[in-house]
């Protein structure tokens, strides 16, 4: 199973998008190990001492696929989730001056709790999905899938050309342009899919 995830996918207002959409996805990933799952809390590494939380939608391959055309990459969606896309700041600047990649800063244990997944056909839009993040019960992030540079179908298509999609593979899609902030160890975050809960945990 892969984890595949897309960086500054999101933005603050709808016309941006024109300007931005250049073809090329800033595309990356990280292991399975770095998921939690069934809200349990998640431990704050040892590894870093700056992490920064991301509220993402995350979509569920549900069919094998390559060379996916666009307009036929949403049915290879089963299943949709929210998830927090973890990055650890202060790692990811040491490998950036040294021209290294992202992989240990986004690639630790716990970078990645999911909530339970909700089926496809419980979406009627899927470019209209809201989501939000709250931190100890203050809204810290709000989105919509309006406001994404490449929209799921998009995603899925150009990461398709590279590799072969697997069934059970996840995408994390992106978050909203603001509210990202570090996260703190006894922080509680409650992810919710258009009103409802579905992510609810510590991290200790």
């Amino acid at each position: 199973m892969k984890i595949i995830g897309i960086g500054k996918n999101y933005v603050n207002e709808v016309s941006e998008i024109g300007t931005l959409k250049t073809g090329h996805q800033l595309i990356f990933t990280k292991p399975e190990s770095t998921l939690v799952t069934n809200n349990a809390d998640v431990t704050y590494p040892d590894v870093t001492k700056e992490i920064v939380y991301e509220v993402e939608l995350v979509v569920k391959i549900g069919k094998t696929g390559k060379n996916i055309a666009v307009d036929e990459a949403a049915s290879y969606i089963s299943e949709i989730a929210v998830g927090i896309d973890y990055t650890a700041t202060d790692v990811l600047r040491e490998n950036r001056e040294l021209q290294w990649p992202w992989a240990l800063a986004k690639g630790f244990d716990g970078a990645s709790p999911i909530s339970y997944f909700k089926a496809i056909s419980e979406f009627k839009n899927l470019n209209d999905i809201n989501f939000d993040l709250k931190i100890n019960g203050e809204q810290k992030q709000v989105g919509n899938t309006s406001m994404m540079i490449y929209n799921f179908a998009e995603i899925i298509s150009y990461v398709s050309k590279f590799m072969t999609l697997n069934k059970g593979d996840l995408f994390f899609t992106g978050t909203p342009a603001a509210g990202t902030g570090l996260i703190e160890k006894g922080d509680y975050l409650q992810a919710s899919i258009e009103g409802e809960l579905m992510l609810d945990f510590k991290m200790i």
